[in-house]
């Protein structure tokens, strides 16, 4: 059996991300448009590679219809400009599209079946809604094959309060002050400019060129955090402030054969060194990052001390204390989500991998001390995906 290549991240970029609303950034821009401003801009970062290079252009969407839908990855190929000759096709893991595009695409690399792949994810949550168009099989319910509450997302972190009761909604309202907070200063510190692209947008007041993400609130207090109503269950804990927002945006990165990397000049930051995806109960899917990042230390030697930075996708508060309080990190550990979370920036699912993807990569090209990062999230329906990635010492 031939040895595996080392896939190596080589540049990411996104869009600002937007809030999935009637006066949002992207109202009345298509999802599609998104990702083709995505493409080029990673073109134009790196004049020194030739789109005929490019092996497969890979994204992810979870409602894949409208103008995300008719297999993205080779539609937004065709209208980006990029050759005829370069593929492109669609994967659906919902929360986990974006990580799974990326590890797809490491996959393809480390066999040597290619050498550049484009992966991304992308999600338009006010043109479709999360479930828009979904007709989940009465069997589910009929047949008890999971918990009504297993298809409200909301009500799976309620769920995940219940089965952890020491998870109080303080605690979660705190961890989400703290998303904003770090939020808010990496966004001062420039984090974000290094991959976070300008995108033109159209609205009833014409043309705009928008450059920050829309969704963080800097000015959140705790007291406006305890205010908040919770949508999913009367005197539950789950609220708006401690939950992701519902969001658009588009993203993605270039991973190449690091053998290839060093040939043409193009920059390496970290190698993809493993993966794991596991299920998990659907009713409580929060739980997902701590079964898959307890298989991918185990597979690879590790352990969470060995990790210098986690960024971890915040869809729910209670899942992010939860992850915290089982591998016995403090709340405010410096190594989980140093630039806050998807509670503050917000999520368009299937894109967030990429964004957690390209903050580590800024974190550990910024941090030579640090060796391993790894990404992970909670996935609807009962899953999660954990990615190990390590620096390269002469990046």
């Amino acid at each position: 059996m031939a040895e595996l290549k080392d896939a190596v991240y080589v540049d990411g970029v996104r869009v600002p991300i937007g809030r999935a609303r009637p006066d949002g950034y992207y109202a009345n821009t298509r999802a599609d448009d998104l990702v083709v401003r995505t493409i080029r801009a990673l073109l134009a970062r790196n004049p020194a590679l030739d789109p005929a290079a490019i092996d497969d252009n890979v994204w992810a969407a979870t409602t894949q219809t409208g103008d995300q839908g008719l297999t993205i990855g080779r539609t937004s190929a065709i209208l980006a400009g990029l050759p005829r000759s370069v593929p492109g096709y669609a994967v659906d893991r919902m929360c986990a599209g974006a990580l799974t595009t990326i590890t797809n695409a490491a996959n393809a690399i480390r066999t040597g079946a290619q050498r550049l792949v484009i992966a991304g994810g992308v999600e338009h949550m006010g043109h479709h809604p999360m479930g828009d168009g979904a007709d989940p099989n009465p069997r589910f319910l009929a047949e008890q094959l999971v918990d009504t509450s297993a298809l409200v997302m909301g009500a799976t972190a309620e769920n995940l309060h219940d089965a952890h009761p020491e998870i109080t909604r303080d605690r979660a309202d705190a961890y989400a002050l703290q998303s904003q907070e770090r939020t808010a200063k990496a966004q001062a510190e420039g984090v974000f400019d290094s991959h976070v692209v300008r995108m033109s947008t159209w609205s009833d007041q014409g043309w705009r060129v928008v450059t920050t993400d829309e969704h963080p609130r800097p000015g959140t207090t705790l007291d406006d955090l305890a205010g908040l109503k919770t949508p999913f269950r009367p005197g539950g804990r789950v609220t708006a402030g401690n939950s992701a927002g519902l969001n658009d945006g588009a993203g993605c990165v270039l991973l190449a054969d690091r053998s290839a990397a060093e040939e043409l000049g193009l920059p390496a930051t970290m190698r993809l060194v493993d993966y794991t995806v596991v299920g998990v109960d659907p009713e409580t899917m929060g739980w997902g990052p701590v079964p898959a990042t307890e298989r991918l230390l185990a597979r690879t030697g590790l352990s969470i001390d060995d990790l210098d930075v986690i960024e971890m996708n915040e869809a729910f508060a209670v899942q992010c204390v939860a992850f915290h309080d089982h591998f016995g990190l403090p709340l405010d550990s410096p190594k989980v989500n140093p630039y806050g979370g998807a509670i503050a920036v917000g999520h368009p699912l299937a894109m967030s991998g990429a964004r957690l993807t390209q903050q580590l990569a800024h974190y550990l090209s910024t941090h030579d001390a640090a060796r391993y990062g790894m990404t992970t999230l909670c996935v609807g329906l009962g899953m999660g995906c954990s990615v190990l990635w390590e620096r390269i010492s002469d990046a």
